[in-house]
Protein backbone atom coordinates (compact mmCIF):
# COMPACT_ATOMS: atom_id res chain seq x y z
CA UNK A 1 0.00 0.00 0.00
CA UNK A 2 1.35 3.44 -0.88
CA UNK A 3 2.35 5.77 1.94
CA UNK A 4 -0.14 8.40 0.76
CA UNK A 5 -2.98 5.90 1.06
CA UNK A 6 -2.05 5.10 4.66
CA UNK A 7 -2.07 8.82 5.48
CA UNK A 8 -5.50 9.19 3.91
CA UNK A 9 -6.79 6.21 5.90
CA UNK A 10 -5.84 8.06 9.08
CA UNK A 11 -8.31 10.75 8.01
CA UNK A 12 -11.24 8.37 8.27
CA UNK A 13 -13.69 9.50 10.90
CA UNK A 14 -14.19 6.86 13.52
CA UNK A 15 -17.01 7.06 15.99
CA UNK A 16 -16.63 5.92 19.54
CA UNK A 17 -18.78 6.23 22.62
CA UNK A 18 -15.63 6.96 24.62
CA UNK A 19 -14.71 10.67 24.81
CA UNK A 20 -10.97 9.93 25.10
CA UNK A 21 -11.07 7.76 21.99
CA UNK A 22 -12.82 10.54 20.07
CA UNK A 23 -10.19 13.04 21.20
CA UNK A 24 -7.34 10.71 20.26
CA UNK A 25 -8.93 9.96 16.87
CA UNK A 26 -9.31 13.70 16.25
CA UNK A 27 -5.67 14.34 17.11
CA UNK A 28 -4.52 11.52 14.86
CA UNK A 29 -6.66 12.94 12.05
CA UNK A 30 -5.12 16.40 12.55
CA UNK A 31 -1.60 14.92 12.44
CA UNK A 32 -2.44 13.05 9.23
CA UNK A 33 -3.84 16.20 7.63
CA UNK A 34 -0.70 18.09 8.61
CA UNK A 35 1.52 15.37 7.14
CA UNK A 36 -0.43 15.36 3.88
CA UNK A 37 -0.18 19.14 3.68
CA UNK A 38 3.60 19.11 4.31
CA UNK A 39 4.09 16.36 1.73
CA UNK A 40 2.05 18.23 -0.87
CA UNK A 41 3.99 21.43 -0.20
CA UNK A 42 7.33 19.62 -0.50
CA UNK A 43 6.19 17.97 -3.75
CA UNK A 44 5.32 21.38 -5.22
CA UNK A 45 8.72 22.76 -4.12
CA UNK A 46 10.58 19.84 -5.71
CA UNK A 47 8.56 20.13 -8.93
CA UNK A 48 9.34 23.86 -9.06
CA UNK A 49 13.05 23.09 -8.59
CA UNK A 50 12.89 20.60 -11.47
CA UNK A 51 11.24 23.24 -13.67
CA UNK A 52 14.02 25.70 -12.74
CA UNK A 53 16.57 23.02 -13.73
CA UNK A 54 14.87 22.57 -17.11
CA UNK A 55 14.85 26.36 -17.59
CA UNK A 56 18.52 26.70 -16.61
CA UNK A 57 17.63 28.82 -13.58
CA UNK A 58 18.33 26.27 -10.83
CA UNK A 59 20.58 27.67 -8.12
CA UNK A 60 19.57 31.27 -8.83
CA UNK A 61 17.57 33.11 -6.18
CA UNK A 62 14.10 33.95 -7.45
CA UNK A 63 14.11 37.17 -5.39
CA UNK A 64 17.50 38.81 -5.90
CA UNK A 65 18.75 36.69 -8.83
CA UNK A 66 22.06 36.01 -7.08
CA UNK A 67 23.50 32.49 -6.90
CA UNK A 68 22.28 30.29 -4.05
CA UNK A 69 25.25 28.85 -2.15
CA UNK A 70 26.20 25.26 -2.89
CA UNK A 71 26.06 24.54 0.84
CA UNK A 72 22.43 25.67 0.94
CA UNK A 73 21.51 23.70 -2.18
CA UNK A 74 23.19 20.60 -0.75
CA UNK A 75 21.08 20.96 2.39
CA UNK A 76 17.85 22.12 0.72
CA UNK A 77 17.97 21.13 -2.97
CA UNK A 78 14.50 22.61 -3.64
CA UNK A 79 15.51 26.04 -2.28
CA UNK A 80 14.32 28.86 -4.52
CA UNK A 81 15.86 31.67 -2.47
CA UNK A 82 19.31 32.45 -1.16
CA UNK A 83 19.65 32.42 2.62
CA UNK A 84 19.46 36.23 2.88
CA UNK A 85 16.21 36.45 0.92
CA UNK A 86 14.76 33.40 2.70
CA UNK A 87 15.51 34.91 6.12
CA UNK A 88 13.89 38.19 5.05
CA UNK A 89 10.80 36.32 3.82
CA UNK A 90 10.63 34.33 7.05
CA UNK A 91 10.83 37.51 9.14
CA UNK A 92 8.08 39.05 7.04
CA UNK A 93 5.90 35.96 7.65
CA UNK A 94 6.73 36.02 11.35
CA UNK A 95 8.63 32.73 11.44
CA UNK A 96 12.27 32.57 12.53
CA UNK A 97 13.04 29.93 9.87
CA UNK A 98 11.34 28.38 6.92
CA UNK A 99 8.96 25.65 8.04
CA UNK A 100 9.66 23.80 4.80
CA UNK A 101 13.38 23.54 5.55
CA UNK A 102 15.36 21.82 8.27
CA UNK A 103 16.43 24.41 10.85
CA UNK A 104 20.02 23.17 11.16
CA UNK A 105 20.49 22.98 7.38
CA UNK A 106 19.10 26.37 6.34
CA UNK A 107 22.50 28.00 5.73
Amino acid sequence: MAKGNRNREALAIETSPDELDRIQNGQERELAIGALDRNATRMREVQAALRRMDAGAYGICTSCEEEISLKRLAAVPWASSCIVCQEAADLEQGTPWSESEPLSLAA
